[in-house]
């Protein structure tokens, strides 16, 4: 089985090698691309056509919010999950109305991200993390 491709974007560094630390313990997940920025996600999104993406929303030159909006249109077949600081219920609301697959908050990531991923890899939402800020 292939293994299945990850695009984590984010502006924090010590946040994409944190991420990247916990899906490497997993053989079947690849990372194959960090990004810093929301521009910068919706272009490797569209040249990489990820299988998995990890968008925070407080990206710099393009927020996760309009970047997935334009990833969904550029790579449909990419499922988009947001990992985000602001988990309230406003927040998660908009990021799902992107087409987003899920919403991990970030202080549940060690607990949460692996089956939000396995939820939106068999079609279903995962949504966590609603009122913790």
């Amino acid at each position: 089985m292939p293994a299945i491709r990850i695009l984590v974007a984010d502006d924090y560094e010590d946040w994409r090698k944190r991420i990247h630390s916990l899906l490497q313990a997993r053989s079947e997940l690849q990372v194959i691309c960090e990004v810093s920025d929301g521009l910068e996600a919706v272009q490797k999104a569209e040249e990489l056509q990820p299988d998995i993406i990890l968008l925070d929303i407080g990206l710099p030159r393009l927020n996760g919010i309009e970047a997935a909006r334009r990833i969904r249109r550029c790579s449909p077949n990419s499922r988009i999950i947001f990992v985000s600081l602001d988990s309230s219920a406003d927040t998660v609301q908009v990021a799902l109305s992107t087409g987003a697959q899920g919403f991990v908050y970030k202080g549940r990531v060690r607990s949460e991200l692996l089956p939000a991923i396995a939820a939106a890899l068999s079609g279903k939402q995962f949504v966590t993390g609603i009122g913790t800020e």
